[in-house]
């Protein structure tokens, strides 16, 4: 099958569209990557999704027309990825906008609940190109005893996976996210989870201090100082000292953690270079401690370690120098996903294109190992055109 995976992530910067031709070879699955595009999201469209996004207050008919408006924006993403790559497109997987989620149960109305939710009208997509769509991955698995995330160790383990050397896959979106792949390694035997922030709180500092959506090659975090006393007291969130299976999003370190970190910069006496430093410095550490603490202890001693970054984290020099300086001495080989194979922008919208085959064919594509579920579920709904 031809299947386009279509993502918007926690940074919430726009959308990416994957073109992958899936096909069985001799008992697995092999991926060919046919095209790749990215789409800025417009000002005004980023400025709605960053408002409903864990929102205090906003109301239902503006999370209705956005819903909406996401669907156009899919669709139109979508159409000109097929301009630019033409191919006969069979299903679409779409992650779709999280605006909500919340991994653990918490009391809610005399019950006690998790919840996600994202949105982005499949019903609009599928119309406007005449092709069947998946989306809402993650209810299923979350109804199965799991977090609904991560989602993407399917694609791990079906593109990375190495009969002789250990690889780590990390992604660093708006949320950092790791996956270990152990030699030769059952897909039920792998570790993932969410490893802290990755993007989103450098961006809402860039956004707030210097009035740019991002560190662009982490050069003003090139510029700063880290201070010290800030990234250790960052370090004491409660997400970091949970253990695994776990996920985070703007929940845990969105708008509110972004502001207090600010003020303990300011504290501190830090510049503004310092505060994006700080930011940068907390996501490696939050990496870094993600793997002497969980990952190490599964590796046999002596094994070669591949430590594979996608996202847009790996764009940024800054950040990658720091992660280098943190891992290379504990024997980790730093790598970028383009390396192996997928250009570091399109591996979440790839695992989205791999999720909805496995739908499409009525396959459990969670990792229980990975999100804590209690059994295999079929993830997503189905959209016909």
């Amino acid at each position: 099958m031809t299947v386009a995976g279509v993502m918007s992530g926690t940074s919430a910067d726009g959308i990416d569209v994957a073109l992958v031709e899936i096909r069985p070879d001799h008992g697995q699955l092999k991926l060919e990557l046919l095209g790749h595009s990215a789409f800025p999201f417009p000002s005004v469209l980023r400025s709605a999704v960053l408002s409903a996004m864990d929102a205090k207050s906003i109301s239902t008919a503006e999370l209705a027309r956005l819903n909406w408006r996401l669907g156009q924006a899919y669709a139109e993403a979508v159409r000109a990825t097929l301009k630019r790559f033409p191919v006969t497109l069979q299903l679409i997987g779409c992650h779709g906008q999280t605006i909500y989620h919340q991994g653990t149960p918490m009391m809610y109305a005399g019950r006690k609940i998790a919840c996600t939710w994202q949105i982005g009208e499949p019903a609009l997509l599928a119309a406007e190109l005449g092709i069947p769509v998946v989306s809402n991955f993650r209810p299923a698995d979350m109804v199965a005893g799991g977090q609904g995330a991560p989602l993407v160790p399917l694609l791990d383990y079906v593109q990375f996976g190495d009969e002789k050397r250990a690889r780590v896959l990390q992604n660093i979106g708006g949320i950092g996210n790791l996956t270990l792949i152990t030699p030769g390694a059952n897909i039920d035997k792998l570790l993932a989870f969410d490893t802290g922030p990755g993007n989103m709180v450098i961006d809402a500092l860039m956004q707030q201090l210097f009035q740019k959506s991002y560190d662009r090659d982490g050069k003003v975090a090139s510029q700063g100082h880290v201070l010290g006393r800030v990234l250790s007291g960052a370090l004491t969130h409660q997400f970091f000292r949970a253990k695994p299976p776990k996920s985070a999003g703007r929940e845990e370190f969105g708008a509110s953690f972004a502001e207090k970190f600010l003020v303990e910069c300011r504290k501190e006496g830090g510049r503004d270079e310092d505060a994006i430093a700080t930011a940068t410095a907390l996501t490696v550490e939050s990496i870094a401690r993600s793997f002497d603490e969980f990952v190490k202890p599964k590796l046999r001693r002596g094994v070669a370690v591949d430590y594979i970054v996608s996202g847009g984290g790996a764009k940024n020099k800054a950040l990658m120098d720091m992660l280098g300086q943190r891992l290379e001495p504990v024997g980790c080989k730093l790598m970028q996903s383009g390396d192996a194979g997928i250009p570091v922008d399109a591996k979440e919208a790839v695992a989205f294109a791999l999720l909805a085959y496995y739908t499409w064919h009525r396959h459990p594509a969670n990792v229980p190992s990975a999100t804590g579920a209690k059994r295999p579920a079929i993830l997503g709904q189905i959209t016909y055109a």
